[in-house]
């Protein structure tokens, strides 16, 4: 295999020039900052300790980028490997890697985050459009997007925010917010330990549960069960297989409809509000029961407990 060997010795012969080689690029520790018109290569591009990856256009790789420290372009940088950087990963257009995008930092691009494998980040992960990943997309902080967030999994230490959808095969987590400018769809779980919020949908197939407010200018459907630790209000309807449960009201624009029972301060929709309606067996008493006011609404199935 082929080796360019990028040193303080030859550095003036490299930098702030277009590299490109048939081989993998090694570039030696503690060279601090080094900047390149473009560099490529056919393998891997790797910066040691104490070294950073910067090019003024692109940086691109077949195997895998990896940096001690940070890696930054002006354009983008793409990778048929593994994008890895002891602290930030940043790009002015597009971070891509057929593999993972691991940083210790912040990873950053102007229009789009793609990974075949996971998205990881110490901090923050931000995209001016669509995050996309294979598998998992961690941030220890926020992950924000101007458009999609998409993948397996999706988790953040504090708010997940898309101006478009956020979507999960699996389930979707954050300590604080999650926000949607379009609709909010995991395959299992959503939890948020303050609101859930979605223009249009919100749908899971187990729970979803916030310790604030849940709400959907349309439609809030579970598979298992709905929880909040303030109010649960959708413009159109909310649907549980298991039990709805909020410590204050539960509005709906139509009906409500749940599998067991339906607890709240109180209880307010146009049309009907269905509970017990568990359809693989007879409910129990206790799961028909609706222990709420109701301020507006028919019941039609269950039974009103004071």
């Amino acid at each position: 295999m082929k080796v360019l060997k990028i040193t303080p010795e030859n550095r003036s012969e490299f930098e702030n020039k277009e590299v490109k080689f048939e081989g993998s690029i090694e570039i030696s520790s503690n060279m601090g900052y080094i900047r390149f018109l473009s560099l490529t290569a056919s393998l891997d591009i790797t910066s040691l300790s104490g070294t950073d990856l910067f090019s003024a256009t692109d940086i691109k790789a077949g195997g895998d980028i990896k940096s001690g420290g940070n890696i930054n372009a002006g354009s983008y940088i793409i990778s048929g490997g593994n994008i890895k950087a002891g602290c930030y990963i940043e790009a002015d257009t597009k971070i891509e890697a057929d593999g993972d995008i691991i940083a210790g930092d912040d990873i950053k691009a102007g229009i789009k985050i793609e990974a075949g494998g996971d998205i990881k980040a110490g901090m923050n992960i931000k995209s001016g459009m669509d995050i996309e990943a294979g598998m998992n997309i961690e941030a220890g902080t926020n992950i924000e997007a101007c458009g999609d967030i998409k993948a397996f999994s999706i988790e953040a230490g504090e708010e997940i925010e898309a101006d478009m959808n956020i979507e999960a095969g699996e389930d979707i987590e954050a300590g604080y917010s999650i926000k949607a400018g379009y609709g909010i769809k995991a395959g299992e779980e959503i939890v948020a330990g303050a609101d859930i919020v979605a223009l249009t949908n919100i749908e899971a197939g187990c729970d979803i549960e916030a310790d604030a407010n849940i709400k959907a200018d349309a439609n809030i459907k579970a598979g298992a069960n709905i929880v909040a630790g303030m109010g649960i209000k959708a413009g159109s309807c909310i649907e549980a297989g298991m039990k709805i449960e909020a410590d204050s009201g539960i509005e709906a624009g139509y009906g409500i409809k749940a599998g067991y029972g339906i607890k709240a301060l109180f209880i307010s929709c146009n049309l009907r509000i269905f509970a017990g309606l568990v359809n693989f067996r007879l409910p129990s008493k206790e799961e028909t029961e609706i222990r709420a006011e109701i301020r507006k609404g028919v019941v039609a199935f269950g039974t009103v407990v004071p």
